[in-house]
């Protein structure tokens, strides 16, 4: 992946509606007005995305009470997504974006380093939208451990 196929700050915001684990549409243009935080993660129910599900869910009242939606992307289908809600108490929007076009669009997907090997798949990356729908910050290749605590204190809350 290189970096012209990423998104930087400044950029606007790729529109998408997406499936959430319980079939009903999110659309983003639905959002304007507030700002988001989109986060586009691998798997569901693998301890990585575990953890970083946890932490947005365990920081969620302060997120929100900051003016910010969280929603979480990855390629799983709905159903998945669903269980992945109801094992870990997920209180927000997890997406479905199977034939991977808006983890595309957000550059979020393409050859990553794993283990060693030059792979093909997500790249883990957090993207944090305006009210106007632009992005005023756009992180790749994050860690999936202290990522909530690292954002928290980069946008002061």
């Amino acid at each position: 992946m290189t970096d012209q196929n990423r998104l930087s700050p400044g950029d606007p915001a790729p529109g998408f509606t997406l499936p959430d684990s319980e079939g009903n549409d999110v659309t983003l243009a639905d959002l304007r007005g507030r700002s988001v935080l989109l986060y586009f993660y691998p798997a569901a129910s693998t301890p990585g995305c575990t953890k970083q599900a946890c932490d947005f869910r365990d920081n969620l009242a302060e997120l929100n009470d900051a003016g910010f939606a969280v929603l979480g992307v990855s390629p799983d289908k709905p159903a998945k997504l669903a269980k992945f809600v109801a094992e870990e108490g997920l209180t927000f929007p997890l997406l479905s974006d199977v034939d991977k076009a808006v983890l595309t669009a957000y550059g979020a997907f393409g050859e990553k380093q794993l283990y060693g090997k030059t792979v093909t798949g997500v790249i883990r990356s957090t993207f944090v939208i305006d009210a106007d729908g632009v992005i005023s910050h756009a992180l790749y290749n994050v860690r999936a451990t202290g990522h909530v605590a690292k954002l928290r204190k980069d946008l002061k809350i």
